[in-house]
């Protein structure tokens, strides 16, 4: 098993997977693993995971997924879930008062949910197998919720794809280090040090997506010109699209019961 720096190290988003399964026993040894080793704010343990491998459910998750291939190619999806129905479950049973059903509960089981799954993809990966973050877990919110069946004060807050890895793609680059850190305060950066930041970023993000045939076209046919211009365009993060979906999250949050 590797290292934690050498995990770190290796890591990339697996897209290709060999159809090998995950073994259930592995499975339960790092989830174990990574809760015992997760931060719980006051230890409620906010999180389910919720584990699909039936081929014809993730049939229906990879539309969910705005059909990605690699939701079916993967062996197991697994999706992390803001789990407070367990917890109010538990309060009513005992006669305690519910302080959860709230926006600070939702963050509560947010945050817990988040710090699970990445322990998770540490464990995994240091196995040998191989991850990716579905970030469209956000914009299915209420209709994976309704798919898993999960009850109220329970929603899914991100989904992971697991195998086997079929592919060894190159490392992909972060900001610099300065665009992270902040001495005391948060140091606002000038024109010049934004640049800085993003330099390499927009060179090197620019030429990946240049490199692949369908989106140069893309760009083109959108007038899309610089790589800030590319994430906001309808092409990537379309802002409408966003705006509509942030307003079906906030609907999805309401009937959960965590906003008023």
């Amino acid at each position: 098993m590797k290292t934690l720096e050498d995990t770190f190290a290796a890591h990339r988003s697996i897209r290709q997977f060999r159809p090998d399964p995950v073994a259930q026993d592995l499975i339960e040894t790092v989830c174990q693993q990574a809760i015992a080793g997760g931060s719980s704010s006051g230890n409620l343990n906010t999180c389910s995971i919720v584990l699909t491998r039936d081929p014809e459910r993730k049939r229906r998750l990879y539309e969910l997924h705005f059909e990605q291939d690699m939701v079916l190619q993967a062996p197991l999806v697994m999706t992390f879930c803001a789990d407070m129905f367990r917890t109010r479950s538990w309060l009513a049973a005992r006669g305690a008062r519910d302080n959860f059903a709230n926006f600070i509960g939702w963050h509560v089981a947010l945050v817990d949910a988040v710090i699970v799954a990445q322990n998770v993809c540490l464990g995994l990966e240091a196995r040998g197998l191989g991850i990716c973050y579905m970030g469209t877990t956000l914009h299915s919110m209420a209709q994976i919720a309704e798919f898993l069946e999960l009850p109220p004060a329970c929603l899914p807050v991100t989904s992971l794809v697991v195998g086997y890895p079929a592919e060894t793609p190159p490392q992909r680059d972060r900001l610099p280090l300065q665009a992270f850190l902040h001495d005391e305060r948060y140091q606002r950066p000038t024109a010049a040090q934004l640049d800085a930041i993003y330099a390499d970023r927009e060179h090197k993000g620019w030429e990946r997506y240049m490199s692949m045939p369908r989106l140069k076209a893309l760009a083109e046919e959108h007038g899309i010109t610089s790589l800030a211009q590319f994430y906001t365009s309808k092409v990537k993060y379309d802002p409408d699209q966003f705006a509509l979906d942030a307003a079906a999250l906030r609907a999805t949050l309401e009937k959960a019961g965590f906003l008023p």
